[in-house]
């Protein structure tokens, strides 16, 4: 087992544009590489132009403002040189790694560059889906959300299920679960589903609960809740298992339709500079669509995937997948589930509720249960990472780590996904087991206007505790959950370090004594994802032998104000030296690239 990689010895215009309304009408055509944006300015430009593949060259990058880790901490860098191979070969200035016959030497023009960016926790196919459904994440009240679902129906008159995600009561003004017969008063004639914003509930209209069958004797089922009117007839929301009543009668997405959805999504990873994701919780179908395209060389993307669960999925390999394609897919972890989500009521607490005294939340498996599972897992030589946010559920898959590992680390890196509310006896015993804390930062962020109430002012200590974790030693994966959160992971690092959302609120932090500093966030979005994936010999840093994936950014996130974070927009996303993704100028004119560059060409909307 490799020892815990060490902290990083640095302390401490425009937004991306949101791609939800690009996606559907581009979703129709042949994807391309990049997006429509603008440039930060001419010099990147030049960049861009000059940076191309040279058959059997190394490529050296010049005049650069680059970051890397190694050994002795974070490192600053001007030049990077690369083999055709895709490999780094060196880091440093142009004198020590710039000389030698044959080379391509390429003027950075003072670019900011970081290693690619990865992304720990992430459901892809999920992205893409998403896409093509109606988006519900900035309806800012249940007027809004029903006219958007209206809208979408309207313009999908053939589609026999209308589908989406994203709703959020807490944002609400009324700030309670709507109904069935708030959907009924838009759409009665189709089934209506609709996920929340954490996947843990969903709102159906009448016409759904009467395909699927569900009436007032309908029982909930293990793990699962639905939700009542005073008169014991379903309201409309189901949470956590009781979603499959509804979810089961939906017809499934064909193949083709799931390829062209995983395409959708990778096409917008690069376009934020995710290199590598860890897809947390895949079925065996969707890994052979990975390596179909891995085979076409149409895997654009570094895919670290969980199986979801220890059954039907885990059957399909009798080991792990490691570095298949060219290194684009691993299959060496298995996801388990220990409890719901938090703005549910579905996190499984230790004590009752503050705001709902009447329920715990809801634990889905037993300890003894959860030790088989996690046994099963590790026999097999695959990691387990278990999704926990309740205090109650971090603490039973505490003690089934702790049983399963006889009290010590273990070299399969064992997970906890999420993390989110810990009881403070219980933050040291990450450290003391090894196991990686897998958070996704701006669920801080999204969350503060509802955590303190379902948890009170005394379990609030030991929520989103991030500082409290890494100060015990524990080594913090830094993730988006996407598409439950935005995928950009610099809005991640702005929540990392500024504890706020992108309105700056509130004034001075959310528990601000909780935040990261910028190494300690980009780390975690590198280095130590990388380690989460025990794929730190090869990606997570630029240092020699690892793949050349590194990302051009617009501004230097350590010589900017932390408020400002989430403003760093990706110019460039290259993958094993080659560049997957730019932002073009409005006239620039790639027709005059040969072979493989036009590839890349600028894509608008009519």
């Amino acid at each position: 087992m490799s020892s815990l990689p060490r902290p990083g010895a640095l302390s401490d215009t425009r937004g991306q544009r949101p791609l939800s309304g690009l996606l559907p009408r581009a979703a129709r055509r042949v994807l391309t590489r990049r997006l429509p944006g603008t440039l930060a300015g001419p010099a990147l430009l030049g960049l861009s132009l000059l940076a191309l593949p040279a058959a059997g060259a190394d490529r050296v990058f010049e005049n650069l403002r680059g970051y890397t880790w190694t050994a002795d901490g974070l490192r600053r860098f001007e030049a990077l040189r690369i083999s055709s191979a895709g490999r780094v070969v060196a880091t440093g200035n142009s004198e020590t790694i710039g000389r030698g016959d044959g080379l391509r030497h390429i003027d950075g023009k003072g670019a900011t560059l970081l290693p690619g960016l990865i992304d720990a926790h992430g459901h892809v196919l999920d992205l893409g889906r998403t896409a093509l459904q109606v988006d519900l994440s900035d309806a800012s009240s249940l007027k809004e959300a029903l006219r958007k679902v209206e809208a979408f129906a309207t313009a999908h008159a053939d589609a026999s299920w209308i589908l989406g995600r994203g709703w959020n009561q807490e944002l609400w003004p009324s700030r309670t679960f709507p109904l069935a017969s708030d959907l009924d008063a838009v759409i009665n004639d189709r089934p209506v589903f609709l996920t929340r914003v954490d996947g843990h509930a969903a709102w159906a209209n009448t016409h759904a609960m009467r395909l699927a069958g569900v009436d007032a004797q309908t029982r909930e089922p293990d793990g699962g809740a639905i939700l009542r009117t005073d008169e014991g007839e379903p309201s409309g929301v189901f949470v956590d298992a009781a979603m499959t009543l509804i979810e089961s009668e939906i017809p499934q997405p064909t193949a083709a339709q799931d390829e062209a959805a995983l395409l959708l999504a990778i096409e917008q990873l690069a376009s934020v500079g995710v290199t590598s994701v860890h897809d947390a919780g895949v079925s065996a179908a969707t890994v052979d669509l990975y390596r179909k395209l891995a085979d076409e060389g149409r895997l654009e993307l570094r895919v670290y995937a969980m199986l979801s669960g220890a059954e039907e999925n885990l059957r399909s390999f009798e080991a792990p997948l490691i570095g298949y394609g060219k290194d684009r897919l691993t299959v060496r972890s298995v996801k388990l589930y220990a409890d719901g989500a938090l703005g549910s009521r579905g996190a499984a607490l230790l004590a009752a509720y503050s705001d709902v005294t009447s329920t715990r939340g809801l634990l889905f498996h037993d300890l003894a249960e959860m030790r088989r599972l996690i046994e099963k897992i590790n026999a097999r030589g695959f990691q387990a990472s278990v999704h926990a946010i309740g205090d109650a559920a971090n603490r039973l898959v505490l003690d089934a780590f702790s049983s399963v590992q006889g009290g010590r680390p273990s070299g399969l890196r064992n997970r906890i996904e999420h993390a989110q509310v810990v009881a403070p006896d219980d933050l040291s015993r990450f450290r003391e087991l090894g196991l990686v804390a897998s958070m996704q930062f701006t669920h801080a962020t999204s969350d503060k206007n509802m955590a303190e109430a379902r948890v009170g002012p005394d379990r609030i200590e030991g929520a989103y505790a991030w500082r409290s974790l890494v100060d015990r030693g524990t080594l913090l994966a830094g993730g988006s959950d996407f598409p439950v959160e935005d995928p950009n992971p610099f809005f991640g690092l702005h929540a990392a370090v500024a504890r706020q959302d992108r309105h700056g609120r509130p004034p001075g932090g959310w528990y601000a004594g909780q935040a990261l500093n910028v190494g300690e966030a980009l780390r975690a979005f590198t280095l130590n994802a990388a380690y989460a994936a025990h794929q730190e010999d090869r990606l997570g840093s630029l240092e020699p032998g690892k793949w050349a994936d590194f990302i051009l950014v617009d501004r230097d996130p350590f010589s900017i104000p932390a408020r400002d974070l989430w403003r760093v927009q990706v110019v460039e996303t290259w993958l094993a030296g080659e560049r997957i993704y730019w932002q073009a100028a409005e006239n620039a004119d790639f027709s005059s690239l040969p072979g493989d560059a036009r590839r890349h060409r600028d894509f608008r909307e009519p």
